[in-house]
C-alpha cells in the first residue's frame, strides 16, 4: 500500500458491510488491528498497518456526520446516507460496490398509486429523502421519524407506509408486508471531508489509488 505523511482518520460503519469491506481491505493489504472486528471491544480508535491512518467504528449515519464536520477525514457510507445528508462538505470518491441493497417504500397494502394520493403518512429515518421523493409527485408527506423497528409502524397503524432499506426482503415477508416501490439503489462509497480533501489531497489520493488497483466492479 502507498504511504504518505498526513495523518488520516477513517470512519467505518458498524454492521453488515464489514464482511465485504474486510475482503476489500485484504485485497489492498490494508490491515486494522484485530480488535476492530470484535463486537465486544470497547476501544474507540484503532491502529492500522499504515502508521498515519487510524480508524473509528461508528453507526452508519454517524459516519456522514463525522466526515461532514471534519471529525474524520474520510469514511465509508451507503448512498442512502450520503443522499440523506446531501452535504456540500462530503465528497464521493469511489463506489466500493459493497453493501448493495435498495431504499424502498413498503406497506401492508398491495398497491401504491402515487397519481391519486394527496397526503401520505410515512415512517422512516430518511426524512430528507422521503420529503424530496414525495414532493416530486406533489404529495404532502407526514413523516414520523423512527430510527429502528420501522416495520412496526405500519403493522400497528402508526403510518400507512414505511421507507427503509431492503436487502433480501425477508423481514418484510415475515411481517406480511409488500415492497411497493424501489426509490434508490444503494451501495457503499468511500467519501471525504471537503476541507480534508484539499488540505490532505496527496494522502487521500494515495489511499484511493489502492482501491483503483483492484477489481471492485463485481
Amino acid at each position: 500500500m502507498t504511504l504518505s505523511n498526513d495523518k488520516l482518520l477513517l470512519a467505518i460503519p458498524k454492521g453488515r458491510i464489514l464482511a465485504g469491506l474486510e475482503q476489500i481491505f485484504k485485497n489492498i493489504e490494508f490491515k486494522i488491528e484485530d480488535s476492530f472486528y470484535q463486537d465486544s471491544t470497547r476501544k474507540l480508535i484503532f491502529k492500522t498497518n499504515i502508521k498515519n491512518i487510524e480508524v473509528i467504528k461508528v453507526r452508519s449515519f454517524d459516519v456522514a456526520t463525522f466526515v461532514e464536520y471534519g471529525g474524520a477525514d474520510i469514511g465509508i457510507a451507503g448512498l442512502d446516507v450520503i443522499e440523506e445528508f446531501n452535504s456540500e462538505e462530503i465528497y464521493r470518491l469511489i463506489d466500493l460496490n459493497i453493501g448493495k441493497c435498495r431504499l424502498s417504500i413498503a406497506s401492508c397494502k398491495d398497491i401504491l398509486d402515487l397519481q391519486n394520493i394527496n397526503k401520505i403518512k410515512v415512517a422512516t429515518k430518511y426524512v430528507n429523502l422521503t420529503t424530496k421523493f414525495f414532493n416530486q409527485y406533489g404529495i404532502q408527506a407526514q413523516i414520523i421519524k423512527l430510527n429502528g423497528a420501522i416495520e412496526i409502524a405500519a403493522k400497528i397503524g402508526l403510518a400507512d407506509y414505511i421507507i427503509d432499506l431492503v436487502d433480501t426482503g425477508k423481514t418484510l415477508k415475515s411481517n406480511n408486508m409488500i415492497e411497493n416501490m424501489k426509490i434508490l439503489k444503494v451501495s457503499s462509497y468511500l467519501i471525504a471531508n471537503k476541507a480534508a480533501f484539499i488540505q490532505k489531497n496527496k494522502s487521500i489520493n494515495d489511499f484511493v489509488t489502492n482501491f483503483l488497483k483492484i477489481d471492485i466492479e463485481n
